[in-house]
């Protein structure tokens, strides 16, 4: 989401989400976008599941470093206004949240960027799971941009459901489906619906049960816009 609270709301609204609905984000909830803040109050009075991304894991990172009075990450200037802005609640919430969430009645697992082909989850690093977009020559976790990404070799189970690689876009496979349509660069916010227990379909049916809406605007100019999930 990247701070898009605008497009959160209305995707929300075009959801129709009740009390009764399971809400649950693929990380970085935060930076870039406009309203950061915004976004963690929605999540919490939604009562949301989260996982972290590489965004909250790197401010969370500043923050230790700041409260400890140690030199932290090298931090550009909207995440400098952002360790600033946010509140005791936020780091809290920020704080909480885990690498990796699991819900076995859909047969699916979330993460933020990914895991690695044939390597056990128990055995998968954090930063994998926070970074990963492609995979090197020899099969090893890469978090550069590539053609062909991890997700095309998984194979599952579970299922997972993942963020985080905004310039490949909607990513449908067989065992994975990538979300992160590039709301914040220009594209669109897009989730995946799942009734009770029900699994995700295969990818030739599974547009059917996303949804999307548009970006308001361009917030940040990186790179090429995003394909639109449609």
């Amino acid at each position: 989401m990247h701070g898009c609270a605008d497009e959160l709301e209305e995707l929300l609204a075009t959801l129709g989400v009740t009390k009764d609905d399971r809400i649950v984000f693929v990380g970085d909830l935060i930076a870039r976008g406009p309203d950061s803040r915004r976004v963690l109050r929605i999540a919490r009075e939604l009562g949301a599941l989260a996982v972290r991304g590489n965004h909250e894991h790197r401010m969370l990172v500043a923050y230790g470093a700041l409260t400890r009075r140690e030199r932290g990450p090298r931090l550009g200037p909207a995440h400098q206004r952002l360790l600033s802005e946010l509140t005791e609640e936020d780091w809290a919430q920020l704080e909480a949240l885990p690498l990796s969430l699991e819900f076995p009645e859909h047969q699916v697992r979330v993460v933020h960027a990914g895991v690695v082909p044939g390597v056990p989850f128990e055995e998968q690093q954090p930063w994998t799971l926070l970074h990963v977009r492609s995979l090197t020559a020899l099969g090893a976790a890469s978090d550069r941009y590539a053609p062909v990404s991890w997700a095309e070799r998984y194979v599952g189970p579970p299922h997972v459901v993942f963020g985080h690689n905004a310039q490949a876009g909607l990513q449908l496979f067989p065992f994975a489906t990538g979300l992160d349509t590039g709301c914040v660069y220009g594209g669109a916010l897009t989730a995946l619906v799942l009734e009770r227990a029900q699994v995700p379909p295969p990818p030739s049916e599974r547009r059917d049960v996303l949804v999307s809406v548009p970006a308001r605007q361009r917030y940040v100019d990186y790179g090429p816009r995003p394909a639109r999930a449609s």
